[in-house]
């Protein structure tokens, strides 16, 4: 490769013992749109951070056109010539469009903002675009999401970047807006700009971009031309590492005993189609890619986002999913966890013993006055059960670590002893031994005779603890299958590309 505009060498990242990335390497070229793909949690957002300033790496060298690069801050990487346009659009959307394109560098006249110059300057900016909706004066809060996105790249252009960071910038797009987005980064490869563009969509990736890195475990561990590449060698580069013995042994064969029927469930507009039947005493597992839609049916189902659609059948109970409430799933014996433990899955200000007795005080009380004693009794019992490390049972929540706040949510849905349990990332942000717990908690729930949902973004996950899989792609969830009848490959495959979801029919779901 000739000339490169950027080049990264060897830079590593700790927080703490995590460490998010490993010694990764990457060159642009001027001009280039390059792709970054990876699993979730492979390292691509913290790479993201360190090239627009917002992190310092621990280690590893940067050069930007020919110089060393280390910005102190994402102002001081804009000025170098370096954007990044976030995922969650950062505007100011009580600002006009003109305002947010040229804040912090508008153009002044005796240390007054000159307003013509600004709108003048934003007009030839938007140029380029030709978005009808898109007026210097508009105010940003009257914009779709589309035209949103071109003001923040039209600020990234403002500044005179020559590299741009796209993070999944289509996720909450449509179709025709997809394509306008892409007119307009060739526009940026005409005129030399650099982007480095992140996506989970393959197909995405192929229509835009020249070259591509993979990162694996904050590692790159491939890198070259998407010409020169097959998806089968980028799947097998994102995926390729073994399952260790994270897992507990499958030990019993589910029951044929159907507990929650679903069928035609659909929560618009990310959530379009999911049937499945779950049976007790399995694990069925939900793959596919944040945004996807997985979470929305998890909470379409236990009531907390309204259903727009759908029929659910709950122990031989016909209830409308447009008429589910938590109240009523947890009255008819479903438990949920939710995958956001800091904002809905714990009270953090409350104690342990009342986190985990909340969804049932039935048995702690008496003429409606809890029994603290024998709450206390309860939670120290969870405590030790789940092996949780803290004080006591009057510790607060907020104190304790990502991993033992986890378990006390699960130790919540344990107390609740529940039929059926919906769980979203039950094992997200854990270290490795706190997931393993969590993963013998789970398989004993199936075992006792309890039906699992449970959602992940871990393909060793699901496959390691799962008894059947489906998998979710852009709202529509795929047949249901045997985990034997899936390999990680063709479970990513589907999850990026949606292949395998129609070529079987759709009775075929009771497996």
């Amino acid at each position: 490769m000739g000339m490169s505009i950027l080049q990264l060498s060897g830079i590593t990242k700790r927080f703490g013992p995590t460490v998010a990335l490993n010694g990764v390497d990457l060159e642009v070229a001027p001009g280039e749109v390059h792709a970054l793909v990876g699993e979730n949690g492979a390292g691509k957002s913290t790479l993201m951070n360190i090239l627009s300033g917002a992190l310092k790496p621990d280690v590893g060298t940067m050069k930007f056109r020919e110089n060393a690069y280390r910005p102190s801050h994402p102002l001081d990487a804009g000025r170098q010539g370096i954007v990044h346009i976030h995922q969650e659009l950062s505007l100011c959307p009580h600002l006009s469009v003109a305002e947010n394109i040229l804040l912090g560098i508008e153009p002044q006249r005796r240390g007054w903002v000159d307003r013509g110059a600004m709108l003048r300057k934003a007009a030839g900016t938007l140029e380029t675009f030709h978005h009808p909706a898109i007026q210097p004066e508009r105010r940003v809060a009257e914009l779709p999401l589309a035209a949103r996105q071109i003001v923040e790249i039209c600020r990234a252009l403002a500044r005179r970047a020559s590299l741009i960071l796209m993070d999944e910038p289509t996720s909450s797009l449509q179709r025709a807006d997809v394509e306008s987005l892409f007119l307009f980064i060739r526009r940026l490869r005409q005129s030399g700009i650099s982007v480095i563009y992140i996506s989970h969509f393959l197909e995405e990736v192929r229509q835009i971009a020249d070259r591509f890195t993979v990162l694996r475990d904050g590692a790159s561990v491939a890198h070259g031309s998407l010409s020169d590449a097959t998806d089968e060698e980028i799947i097998t580069a994102m995926v390729g590492r073994p399952v260790d013995r994270l897992f507990p042994q499958r030990r019993s064969k589910p029951a044929t005993e159907c507990v929650l029927q679903v069928r035609g469930l659909a929560s618009l507009p990310v959530l379009r189609e999911a049937s499945f039947e779950l049976h007790r005493g399995e694990i069925l597992g939900i793959g596919g890619l944040i945004g996807s839609g997985r979470t929305e049916m998890i909470r379409s189902l236990f009531g907390i986002l309204p259903a727009t659609s759908g029929e659910v059948t709950i122990c031989g109970r016909n209830v409308a999913a447009t008429r589910l409430t938590p109240q009523r799933c947890i009255g008819n014996g479903i438990g949920y966890l939710s995958e956001d433990r800091k904002a809905e899955g714990l009270a953090l200000n409350l104690s342990i013993a009342d986190n985990t007795t909340l969804t049932r005080l039935g048995p702690l009380s008496r003429w409606g006055w809890i029994n603290l004693a024998r709450q206390a009794e309860r939670a120290a019992a969870w405590i030790t059960k789940l092996n949780i490390k803290a004080r006591g049972a009057a510790t607060k929540a907020a104190k304790l670590s990502g991993g033992n706040q986890q378990k006390v949510a699960i130790a919540r849905l344990l107390h609740q002893d529940a039929e059926i349990y919906l769980l979203d990332e039950p094992a997200r942000g854990v270290d490795v031994g706190s997931k393993a717990q969590i993963y013998e908690v789970i398989r004993s729930l199936a075992d006792a005779g309890k039906a699992v949902l449970m959602v992940s973004s871990d393909l060793p996950e699901l496959f390691g603890i799962c008894d059947r899989l489906a998998v979710m792609h852009r709202g529509t969830l795929s047949p249901v299958r045997p985990i034997s009848e899936w390999t990680p490959r063709s479970a990513l495959q589907a999850a990026v590309a949606g292949e395998n979801l129609e070529q079987e029919p759709r009775s075929g779901l009771s497996a």
